[in-house]
């Protein structure tokens, strides 16, 4: 019998994470942007290798090296809005009868060999990540633990490199008959991201759940400063998404707003079916209309134990690199469970619990992706991570209890 896919299309790199990179020091704030768009470093935001270059007037690795104080980077792990998605999906679902495919582009050279190399250690089908000439995707992630009173952040430095290339046309029909269809980061991987509105309308057409996640778009940023950030056709693709994931800047910049109200407002009234907004460590908004998921519209907190961890224990050892990415793994895991579980109106409120869950997670190890130890590992952390935050935050759960978390029983 076919398992229920989910496939995932969309950003897919390498990430060099350097860790420990203060960004109030002088090195760092002499590549700091002047205003958005302008090629300089921000942090939370990502700008191209290219744009740094020329707007620094220095070569992308002397820029590295004087930033990292001449140090190599800490971890080098799969990373990409889409990827590191597919792969906590995958994780959490294990032991259903659920299939993960990732469709994306690489190319054989250092980059790509390494991450081909780590493929074979994670549950997802990688049959469709496709090999092209040229450089594979990669991104220089700088991590300051430090940052916002101990919050931390993370800055992108990012080359779509043979991404380019990746259009519609690698999107074969395994990938249109899936049950979920997920366009992950896609803002860079331009050739998908220009059509969005008629991949989703493809999908939609198939039967599909479909999903987005958004990144900060650098590219429409940089050539229409002041115009919203495209998601195809904005107005059309909106009514065609089941869930939209984004963050506080990336919601803004698609609305052209300047606060969160008037974003939320922008996305209700231009027919968003359900979305979450995330931001960062402090609490994220979800909104359902009463699709797909049970019509709700709260905000909910995120894990605020984790901001005191490393203080209690200093040997502890990660970053805040991926947390965004895991978040929507979380999401999409609950999705997908319940969907198996029969329920005929999703719990958003349940979905975002194991996305928050799952963010918070991701800041105990260095980097995106996780490397299970053994299968179901990171089902196990997730779910004592998940008990303690229902148990902390039980009034949210109070209507949900048949759904508090992802099963790992077959179906």
């Amino acid at each position: 019998m076919r398992k229920f896919q989910i496939s995932i299309t969309g950003c897919g790199l390498g990430d060099f994470v350097y860790n420990n990179i203060d960004f109030t020091s002088a090195a760092f704030q002499k590549y700091k942007s002047l205003q958005a768009g302008d090629g300089g470093l921000e942090p939370g935001k990502l700008v191209f290798t290219q744009e740094l270059e020329a707007f620094a007037h220095q070569p992308f690795k002397n820029i590295v090296s004087e930033i990292s104080g001449g140090r190599s980077f800490d971890a080098f792990n799969i990373g990409g809005p889409a990827l590191v998605c597919a792969v906590n999906v995958a994780q959490l679902l294990y032991n259903t009868d659920a299939k993960v495919c990732f469709y994306g582009a690489k190319a054989n050279d250092e980059k790509g060999k390494a991450i081909t190399s780590l493929l074979n250690k994670l549950p997802v089908n990688f049959d469709h990540y496709v090999e092209f000439d040229g450089e594979t995707p990669f991104t220089n992630v700088f991590s300051d633990p430090t940052y916002d009173n101990g919050k931390g952040e993370r800055t992108f430095i990012n080359n779509i490199a043979c991404a380019a290339q990746f259009s519609a046309d690698e999107l074969d029909d395994d990938f249109w008959n899936s049950e979920m269809l997920v366009f992950g980061g896609t803002a860079l991987v331009p050739e998908l991201h220009a059509n969005l509105t008629n991949l989703l309308l493809k999908a939609k057409q198939k039967g599909a759940f479909t999903v987005v996640n958004t990144v900060y778009d650098f590219l429409s940023q940089k050539q229409h400063p002041d115009k919203p950030w495209p998601l195809g056709s904005t107005s059309e693709s909106l009514t065609l998404i089941d869930l939209l994931i984004m963050d506080h800047e990336e919601a803004l910049r698609i609305s052209c707003t300047n606060n969160l109200s008037d974003a939320i407002c922008y996305f209700k009234k231009n027919g968003s079916r359900a979305f979450i907004i995330t931001q960062g460590a402090d609490s994220i908004y979800i909104f359902s209309a009463g699709d797909s998921f049970t019509f709700i519209e709260t905000t909910m907190p995120v894990c605020h134990w984790i901001a005191d961890d490393p203080a209690k224990n200093p040997t502890l050892k990660g970053d805040t690199t991926g947390c965004g990415d895991n978040f929507v793994g979380g999401v999409l895991a609950s999705v997908a469970n319940q969907i198996l579980a029969g329920s005929k109106l999703l719990s958003l409120q349940v979905a975002a619990s194991w996305g928050t869950v799952s963010g918070g997670l991701a800041c105990y190890y260095i980097g995106g992706t996780y490397f299970e130890k053994y299968k179901g590992e990171k089902l196990q952390k997730a779910t004592e991570m998940f008990k303690l935050y229902s148990n902390l935050n039980t009034p949210l759960f109070a209507q949900s209890q048949n759904d508090s978390r992802p099963t790992n029983q077959k179906h």
